[in-house]
């Protein structure tokens, strides 16, 4: 499936699609339990969409990221299309662009002393 073709209310969604923004992560209070959403913009080769992300997910998704979205569903915020991968849903990270860590610089390690063999010799009679 194509991001073109893509209709508001349809569902079963199987779609990959690559990460090309990532927004602010807002917390909000549902039924006494705390959540937290984000929007992303996503991409393929026919358009782009907003892909909304939600506890979880925001953590596993990074700009840069190519995504597999299975049975996900096309809501509507204000108009537009919104992509998501829905309760029923799965979002998978097939390419990740996270941050790797950058190692400490290393220090050349100096050479350690030489400890003395405890080799005892066999004399041969």
């Amino acid at each position: 499936m194509a991001i073109k073709d893509l209709k508001i209310r349809e569902g079963n969604v199987d779609i990959v699609v690559e990460v090309v923004d990532k927004g602010e992560v807002r917390e909000f209070q549902k039924f006494g339990k705390p959540g937290r959403v984000c929007n992303a913009k996503v991409k393929d080769d026919s358009g782009e969409v907003t892909l909304t992300l939600w506890n979880d997910e925001i953590d596993k998704v990074n700009v840069g990221d190519k995504l597999h979205i299975k049975n996900g569903y096309v809501g509507e915020w204000q108009g537009e299309p919104q992509l998501s991968a829905g309760r029923f849903g799965e979002l998978e990270v097939l390419e990740s662009n996270a941050p790797t860590e950058k190692p400490a610089e290393e220090k050349p390690e100096e050479p350690a002393e030489e400890e003395p063999l405890n080799i005892e010799e066999e004399k041969i009679e």
